[in-house]
């Protein structure tokens, strides 16, 4: 499925919020953990996440810092703040309003489909 531009925009900040409740985490393990909550839907690039981690860090709602990998390189974890936890019981309310209208919206449309057949019966 090729999920266009503009919702993967609006959905990346929940997602890499949601994931930081978890725990402190860095660059390329946000990116798999995106790609297996998504079951390989969102496959995001690292032109997509370092951008929006610094956002989220100039705004609070995220702290960076340096520390060591398995292999002694120096990796910049993430980790949320107060205000990211805020943030993020802002963005579910905001989401699950949007879920539900879209579920209210899709329900109204299907009983119309249904309305609109011969004998009520819905044809694939």
């Amino acid at each position: 499925m090729d999920i266009p531009k503009d919702l993967v925009a609006a959905s990346a900040a929940p997602l890499v919020l949601s994931i930081l409740v978890d725990g402190p985490s860095y660059g390329y393990a946000i990116i798999k953990r995106v790609s297996d909550v998504s079951m390989g839907e969102l496959e995001w690039t690292e032109g997509l996440l370092y951008p929006l981690l610094h956002r989220l860090e100039r705004q609070g709602q995220i702290r960076g810092s340096w520390g060591a990998s398995e292999s002694g390189r120096k990796r910049k974890y993430y980790d949320l703040t107060d205000d990211g936890r805020a943030a993020l019981a802002e963005h579910r309310s905001q989401w699950r309003a949007v879920a539900a209208a879209l579920e209210e919206s899709w329900g109204d449309a299907k009983r119309m489909m249904i309305a609109a057949t011969p004998n009520g019966m819905v044809t694939a």
